[in-house]
């Protein structure tokens, strides 16, 4: 049986849908005024294992995500900047370019890194009507207040908020998670509606029954996940960052319209976190500088390379990134890729999946999708001689429906030499470095750069990838 956490419980659970052997899926997407960056990355490869574990086990899944193309506020404090006009301002474009250039950036990172996308793609402002109509029911349920600036939702009025988070509202203070907006009852407060400045006109505002605007950053998901998946969902999905305020307002938002619980299953990815950053810390857009698919392509990484690192670790674990072991996933990829295509050349039609390794498999993919076991399991199976190629091939190609590889559809480009002489001239390069004849040991390092073979030192030995052009 699948097994999964659940962030409300704080427990692996066995997992029922709500109507047998289908499941109700919907994921935070991106939020499109500048590339994501490879932490937020990390999220959509542990929401895609999600979604092929799920259909591995039988599901039929109905898969909704939304593109956050309006313009909200930058904090959780709903003030600030708005994010779509810092983007257009930064680029020197409209904000209606840059969302349409950055979910196009965006789909290409997904078809990069093997992610299925999803059966509905939702932009907020394209359901702006949708997302005032649950603003109005709120309001006629009397959840809802109108200050200077918006209508906001009232926290006080809900019992189990911040039930998710399991936070303890007698102990918040004013201020103490966001900044207070003057006029707002209580620190957890959040705003359903903004309305425009009096006395300037946004780049991004619409009518509404309260006056010109634009929507709270939490009311888009909750309405669009409504609309596409109904009142009732089997599985949300997000960061972990997400957990403590957009999630926690979704539920409040969506449970107080419907009368009864929302989404039965709550899951969310731990931080990639850089090196050189505190444990605790997390990657950020905010200071401008952070690493994107394109970085660590134009780095000569295969993007798979960064699929494979974010499989090598649970997602409920921080993921620490660094040089050192993005070479090591590459690696890692170079070897299954490379034993595979061996094994194909002996693969039959009448080859079969072997049992024994897809149980195991099978046991670490329903074990809240534990992907370090699962591809123990597929190394496993690629070394053990003692069975027939044809049925290792069929094995790999059963698991890769799950880890996403591509192992099927995968040709090697052609190299201007072989690798079995660019490994050799490895040996050689290893060779000279051992006698400190490091001129020598640079010139085959050279020589093989100039026909596009670059290597990289790591504590496991060399490793060579083709080199950027």
């Amino acid at each position: 049986m699948l097994r999964l956490y659940n962030t409300v419980t704080r427990k692996v659970e066995p997992f029922e849908p709500i109507e047998p052997g289908a499941v109700r899926l919907y994921t935070c997407g991106p939020t499109v005024y500048n590339y994501a960056h490879i932490g937020n990355l990390r999220t959509y490869v542990f929401e895609d294992v999600l979604k092929r574990v799920l259909r591995f086990c039988g599901y039929e899944v109905r898969h909704v995500m939304n593109v956050t193309d309006v313009g909200h506020l930058v904090s959780d404090a709903d003030e600030g900047e708005d994010k779509m006009a810092l983007g257009a301002r930064r680029e020197g474009k409209t904000v209606w370019e840059i969302a349409e250039y950055y979910w196009d950036a965006f789909r290409r990172d997904m078809e990069r890194l093997h992610l299925i996308e999803p059966d509905v793609w939702c932009r907020a402002t394209e359901h702006i009507e949708d997302q005032i109509e649950l603003v109005r029911k709120l309001e006629e349920n009397g959840y809802t207040y109108t200050i200077d600036d918006g209508v906001y939702f009232d926290t006080s009025k809900l019992p189990d908020y911040g039930k998710l988070a399991h936070m303890d509202l007698s102990q918040l203070q004013a201020g103490a998670r966001v900044a207070m907006v003057e006029g707002k009852r209580n620190p957890t407060d959040f705003a359903l509606w903004k309305f425009s400045p009096a006395d300037q006109q946004r780049l991004m505002e619409w009518d509404s029954p309260w006056g010109v605007g634009f929507p709270g950053w939490h009311i888009e998901c909750a309405a669009m996940a409504i609309k596409y998946l109904g009142e009732r969902l089997d599985i949300h999905c997000g960061g972990v960052d997400h957990v403590n305020v957009h999630h926690s307002n979704e539920i409040a938002q969506a449970e107080c319209a419907l009368g009864h619980k929302w989404c039965n299953w709550w899951m969310h990815a731990e931080f990639l976190v850089m090196a050189a950053e505190d444990a605790s810390g997390k990657m950020s857009k905010s200071s401008g500088e952070f690493l994107t698919l394109d970085k660590l392509t134009e780095a000569g990484y295969d993007p798979l390379a960064y699929r494979m690192l974010c499989l090598g670790a649970h997602y409920r674990q921080q993921l620490t990134f660094t040089w050192e072991a993005l070479d090591g996933a590459q690696s890692a990829l170079q070897r299954l890729r490379r034993e595979a295509l061996d094994l194909r050349a002996e693969h039959a039609a009448g080859d079969e999946p072997i049992e024994r390794y897809m149980d195991e498999f099978r046991e670490a993919a329903k074990d809240d999708l534990n992907m370090p076991r699962a591809l123990s399991a597929a190394w496993r199976v690629l070394r053990d001689e003692t069975a027939p190629a044809g049925d290792r091939y069929a094995t790999l190609l059963e698991m890769d429906k799950v880890l996403g590889f591509g192992v099927e559809q995968w040709r090697p480009e052609p190299l201007p030499i072989s690798e079995d002489e660019i490994q050799q001239r490895i040996e050689q390069r290893t060779e000279a470095r051992k006698n400190k004849d490091f001129a020598t040991a640079d010139l085959i390092r050279d020589e093989l750069l100039e026909i596009g073979i670059a290597l990289e030192d790591t504590p496991e030995g060399t490793v060579w990838r083709k080199a950027e052009a």
